[in-house]
């Protein structure tokens, strides 16, 4: 699992995710992914593009993150899901608490919105 945040990205900061937010994938990212999206009121768009699977864990790390945001004034959107993570998220309910967003278009929009 790796980030690629944008560093000069600001208000939505704009990060990419990549791997399997499987349980070890998760571990690796869960601190440095909970530092840029839960700590401040800036809104957050990731890139789930190149994600290709998720556990439970990884859908508890975005649901705290995004909650953590929330909580702050901010709003998280994921966008460019994969067919099979897509699924998953849609079937736990995570699409009913963050915007899932075909496109980066589509997830500005919504944050517009």
């Amino acid at each position: 699992m790796d980030i690629l945040f944008d560093e000069a990205s600001h208000n939505p900061k704009r990060m990419s995710l990549s791997g399997r937010m499987d349980t070890k994938g998760t571990g690796l990212i869960e601190l440095r992914f909970t530092g840029l999206t839960a700590t401040d009121s800036d809104n957050v768009m990731v890139d789930m593009s190149q994600v290709d699977f998720i556990a439970s864990l990884g859908m508890r790390l975005l649901l705290s993150c995004a909650k953590a945001k929330s909580a702050r004034g901010g709003r998280m959107v994921m966008f460019g899901l994969q067919p099979m993570v897509l699924e998953a998220l849609e079937t736990a309910g995570i699409g009913s608490l963050i915007p899932l967003c075909a496109d980066e278009q589509s997830a500005l929009a919504s944050l517009a919105g």
